[in-house]
């Protein structure tokens, strides 16, 4: 794949393509939660999305409760205090549903229009919190407010998945490293 059909967006603002890292490097910069799908009939479907999106918004609120540091940068400093009561005042899958959609929504047809024929598309999405923003939304804690202390990273690059059937082309996964220290919860800290 080259380096041109790779994309980052930021909260739905695409970064220069040069500037694009490969995935992995997204994940080891910033915390948070995160899901990888991809596309699926030349781009028209998104594979089990509504389960990746429930996913996202339970490892959000897992993260939040039991390892705020695997979802914000320095919660310590920032405000660990009001984290608890995010967990119970917000309806983290609607807020979380309409933030990702939201940047999908703008991301999308860049990446669609971009890819080589016979592509798909391969998304990951990664929600980092930015506590930093915290002054900003005063103090009414209601699901607007809150998706503005949300980052929502999509990257974007194209996937040739390999035929259905043929001998070898079968998946190969291997687990390496130690196990999650929240295994409910699909962070990025995991992935360093």
């Amino acid at each position: 794949m080259s380096h041109s059909n790779r994309f980052l967006f930021t909260n739905g603002v695409v970064s220069p393509s040069p500037d694009t890292p490969p995935v992995t490097t997204l994940l080891e910069a910033h915390p948070g939660a995160y899901t990888t799908t991809r596309t699926h009939s030349n781009g028209s479907e998104l594979l089990f999305w509504g389960r990746h999106l429930t996913r996202l918004s339970n490892s959000i609120k897992i993260l939040l409760t039991a390892r705020p540091k695997l979802l914000f940068e320095n919660p310590e400093k920032n405000g660990v205090p009001f984290l608890g009561f995010l967990t119970r005042s917000v309806n983290w899958d609607s807020a979380i549903e309409v933030l990702v959609n939201d940047s999908i929504r703008k991301s999308l047809p860049t990446a669609l229009k971009e890819r080589k024929c016979g592509e798909e598309l391969a998304i990951t999405t990664l929600v980092s919190g930015n506590l930093e923003k915290l002054s900003d939304s005063g103090v009414e804690f209601d699901e607007e407010s809150i998706c503005k202390l949300l980052d929502v990273y999509l990257h974007i690059a194209g996937y040739v998945p390999p035929l259905y059937g043929v001998p070898g082309n079968g998946a190969r996964l291997a687990v390496v490293g130690p196990g999650r220290d929240v295994a409910t919860a699909k962070y990025s800290d995991w992935v360093r």
